[in-house]
């Protein structure tokens, strides 16, 4: 339990077989069928396309609709339409758009259908697009600021407490031999852990997800994240977010020591050995203040003393996906301090950016050095990582005036790399933990620009932007053939992740090209992540009605969140919905000292291939993690940045 959900390749299967929920009928002397209406119960934009759905037990005819704001008065009315947009499962075969776009006064509203299948919808609002976004990138930091290590954390909600003070004092081992002929790939084979150095300080930093351990691969691209989205919102950004992505800066830069050439890849192991003479992070579950004081033989390297593993021996060649996460995340971190005026601090971070990066390997082995094991992240395609590496230190350089002729070199890496991807990764994924090349493309737009366009690069512009182009395109004609709109595949793992990926590459593209005509295709992508499916529920906890409150995560089940007790680890964005072969067998059993948690009526909105348990078990869709929710959070600071940028053009009301 614990693990992040991207180690799909190592977790036996398990599933909600048996949960069942009964449907409630309406109690309207006119309701002959079950309806249910969908909206995002976060809200619109005054100009948003806004489409509820209606979910309806049997074919329904001139039903009619209400949009009532918070004084009861009725603000637009009409007959729904007749055209069901398809089956979703046998209890809800029809579905029916209302699009009440009309409505565009900012307040508080509600839906309600009458006839056949009376319905009433949660409450939404209607505001500007950047309070609306804006609730994602406050609360979005939030979880980061729950996520904290170390002796800086931040009490909150969650009350939490300082933890893993002993890794200030870590030992350094040899990367242990994991059995990879069983299902669970994570096991260790050794008897014990070799010590190969240390003592290194690597204290700080932010847990991963519902476990302690501390990765830098997912780390750096949660500080990208976080750094890309203050630098949309300059002024405008909450005093939260530079602040934890500099937090973030602080560990990374821990883990990268340039005078031996050492970059640290973990904290922590997930599993123990088989023998089971010594137990892993998953064994235990606790609140992370407990580990220091475990005294328990098997916990020694769960808990008490975490141990550190190198990503190459020092001064060695590192795989080149996660040096350019990294190496981005210092460089970002320069041009925020270039900008705050901090040019002693900028010129550290540059230095730090262009060392690592120096040690690429770029011509790696087929399997990419993400994480002990590997497997957990398993990671397939390096240029884009290699592109927004160079191309950050670009910006930095030109940030902080450095002649064209120290940035140039950098543009050309950069233009190589990007040259590579097209050629060779585009069309295989979207902006996420995997592939990062959106924003680098974008930004390499940006960094070309800025140095005047040289000739002779491997790319142009136009380039760059027909490859955002074509991702938005794509998740765009499966948004338009899916019942609810969505634009990634919820019967995989990570769809959250890769749908507000969709909205920052819109944003991305749309101000490369200006090109507006992809901007509904992202509204549709807000909605459903936030309340416009099928389940009826947000997947961003603390965002409208409903949303997840049994989250796969130790802290907030142990500081008191059971069925609806506060408090509620606020921002947090799930897995969202996931394949139901996921989830055969069964959740399994509560793992000892795990409090019950649990709201499994959603099965009953299972259908094409998608199934969502709201469970603390389910770590197939209820787990968060830094990088589901950095993308909510670089989401909302795109989106928000590009509505103000289109209200500031001419003509255009402020």
């Amino acid at each position: 339990m614990g693990s992040p959900t991207r180690r799909r390749a190592l977790l036996a299967a398990v599933a909600t077989a048996g949960l069942t929920a009964a449907l409630v009928p309406l109690t309207s002397a006119q309701a002959a069928t079950t309806g249910l209406l969908r909206v995002d119960q976060l809200g619109y934009a005054p100009g948003d396309t806004k489409i509820a759905y209606l979910m309806t037990g049997a074919a329904v005819t001139k039903e009619t609709y209400k949009v009532l704001n918070s004084s009861g008065r009725t603000v637009a009315s009409g007959t729904v339409g007749s055209a069901s947009r398809g089956k979703w499962n046998s209890a809800y075969p029809d579905v029916y758009p209302i699009d009440f776009s009309a409505v565009r006064t900012a307040g508080s509203y509600h839906l309600v259908t009458s006839g056949a299948a009376a319905a009433t919808s949660p409450t939404f609002k209607v505001e500007n697009a950047s309070a609306l976004y804006g609730t994602l990138v406050a609360d979005g930091v939030n979880f980061y600021r729950n996520q904290r290590d170390g002796s800086d954390v931040i009490p909150g909600a969650l009350n939490r407490k300082p933890s893993h003070l002993n890794d200030k004092s870590a030992t350094v081992y040899k990367l242990p031999n994991f059995d990879t002929s069983s299902g669970n790939g994570d096991i260790i084979k050794d008897a014990s852990l070799t010590r190969i150095g240390g003592p290194v300080d690597v204290s700080g930093g932010w847990f991963d997800a519902g476990d302690y351990l501390k990765f830098t691969f997912t780390t750096a691209y949660a500080d990208d994240l976080l750094y890309a989205s203050a630098r949309a919102l300059g002024s405008s950004a909450p005093a939260s977010l530079p602040a934890e992505a500099k937090y973030g800066a602080t560990w990374l830069n821990k883990m990268w020591n340039p005078s031996t050439k050492t970059l640290y890849l973990q904290v922590g192991i997930g599993s123990g050995n088989a023998s089971g003479s010594f137990l892993g992070d998953h064994d235990l579950w606790r609140l992370p203040q407990a580990d220091d004081s475990d005294s328990a033989s098997a916990d020694k390297y769960a808990a008490k003393n975490r141990p550190v593993f190198e990503a190459a021996a020092p001064g060695a060649r590192i795989d080149p996906d996660i040096v350019g996460r990294v190496a981005a995340a210092f460089a970002l971190a320069a041009q925020a301090d270039a900008a705050s005026g901090d040019t002693a601090g900028a010129t550290t971070e540059l230095a730090d950016a262009t060392s690592l990066y120096a040690q690429a390997n770029t011509s790696p082995g087929s399997t990419l050095e993400s994480a002990a094991p590997n497997a957990y992240y398993p990671e397939s395609i390096w240029h884009d990582a290699m592109e927004l590496g160079a191309t950050e230190i670009a910006l930095a350089q030109q940030a902080l005036g450095r002649p064209r002729a120290t940035y140039l070199p950098y543009l050309t890496k950069a233009a190589t790399w990007a040259k590579d991807y097209i050629a060779s990764d585009s069309g295989k994924d979207t902006l996420n933990l995997y592939d990062v090349s959106a924003l680098a493309h974008a930004d390499l737009v940006t960094a070309i620009a800025a140095a005047g366009s040289p000739s002779g690069l491997a790319v142009a512009k136009s380039d760059l932007v027909a490859d955002l182009k074509a991702q938005v395109t794509s998740a765009a004609r499966t948004s338009a053939a899916d019942i609810f709109r969505a634009g990634g595949d919820y019967t995989n793992f990570d769809v959250d992740a890769h749908s507000f990926g969709f909205i920052s590459t819109e944003a991305l593209y749309r101000k490369a090209s200006a090109d507006t005509r992809y901007a509904a295709f992202a509204g549709a992508q807000r909605d459903w992540l936030l309340g416009g499916n099928a389940w009826g529920t947000s997947f961003m906890v603390g965002a409208g009605t409903t949303f997840p409150d049994c989250t796969g995560s130790q802290i907030p089940n142990l500081s008191g969140s059971t069925n609806g007790s506060a408090p509620i680890d606020t921002g947090s964005v799930v897995n969202g919905p996931n394949g139901t072969s996921n989830f055969s067998g069964g959740l399994g059993s509560l793992q000892s000292g795990m409090k019950k948690c649990e709201h499994d009526s959603f099965t009953a909105f299972t259908g094409h291939g998608g199934e969502y348990v709201d469970d603390v078990r389910s770590w197939q869709s209820s787990e968060q993690a830094l990088d589901m929710t950095g993308s909510a959070v670089l989401a909302g600071a795109l989106q928000s940045a590009a509505s103000a940028g289109a209200a500031a053009l001419p003509g255009r009301r402020r």
